[in-house]
């Protein structure tokens, strides 16, 4: 009895992941996200919202203007880029936002749904419009392959195993946005959260490297930023935007690689 309870827990486990399971667009890779969207956006919009209220929203309108009109041919790029690919339905329920923030951090980030920061302090680095483009790509790209819930998922798993959350899910849903709140890091530092795995920021330059294409940013830009990235860590603390986004020469030598095929969706 004991062996045919073990042997349908694991069945039941096994298919409760496997439905769970969702592919990363471009890439294809399988990834595990066991939050339900509608949860994921609610609290993202949530947080979102209370961060607005406790930050400083700048005042410079040539700088925020930029902020929108890069953000909006970005959100463009990835409508389109979804709806070529049979994608539209993983943007359902999403609400753009682009808001510049008065902080000298040198950071930016996005939220399940499209609620999209950027820091003042990014600026200096970008230089321009195509060097922000480059930041908003690669920030919107995290959360277009879902790697926030791909994280809290991974995380939650841990906490409580498949079996623990499979309960948790259908019967404690407090219990479950609390563990969402303390995996996605609401209380210290929105955007940095829990750090990017390599392959994760390697879909993400690559992805955000397509949408800025799209966009009508020049790709070839890309690498440059970067660079720029990790000249300005040089002699002091590494900025907050690199404590999960490494800038070695791999990734410089990685997006060099893909602007070929960025090129290819380029529109001047």
């Amino acid at each position: 009895m004991k062996q045919l309870l073990i042997s349908v827990s694991f069945t039941l486990v096994t298919a409760f992941l496997f439905q769970n399971c969702s592919t990363v667009p471009l890439t294809g890779r399988s990834q595990l996200n066991m939050i339900p969207n509608s949860e994921m956006l609610a609290m993202s919009f949530q947080q979102y919202d209370q961060f607005l209220k406790e930050n400083k929203i700048s005042s410079n309108k040539a700088e925020v203007d930029m902020v929108k009109r890069v953000g909006g041919r970005i959100e463009q790029a990835v409508e389109k880029y979804m709806r070529d690919n049979n994608l539209s339905s993983r943007l359902s329920g999403y609400n753009w936002e682009f808001n510049l923030v008065e902080d000298d951090q040198v950071n930016a980030w996005c939220m399940p749904g499209g609620k999209v920061v950027v820091y003042t302090g990014i600026l200096p680095v970008t230089n321009d419009e195509t060097g922000l483009a480059v930041v908003l790509g690669h920030e919107i790209a995290h959360a277009i392959a879902e790697h926030g819930n791909e994280r809290m998922s991974q995380q939650l798993l841990q906490q409580v195993g498949a079996v623990g959350l499979m309960v948790a899910m259908k019967d404690e849903p407090v219990q479950t946005q609390a563990l969402w709140l303390s995996v996605y890091g609401v209380g210290t530092t929105l955007g940095v959260i829990l750090p990017y795995s390599r392959t994760q920021e390697s879909e993400a330059d690559h992805l955000g490297l397509i949408f800025m294409a799209m966009a009508g940013y020049d790709p070839y830009e890309a690498p440059e930023f970067w660079k720029r990235m990790a000249e300005s860590k040089q002699g002091g603390q590494p900025p907050e935007f690199l404590s999960t986004h490494p800038s070695d020469q791999t990734r410089i030598n990685d997006i060099t690689a893909w602007i070929p095929e960025a090129m290819k969706y380029y529109k001047k």
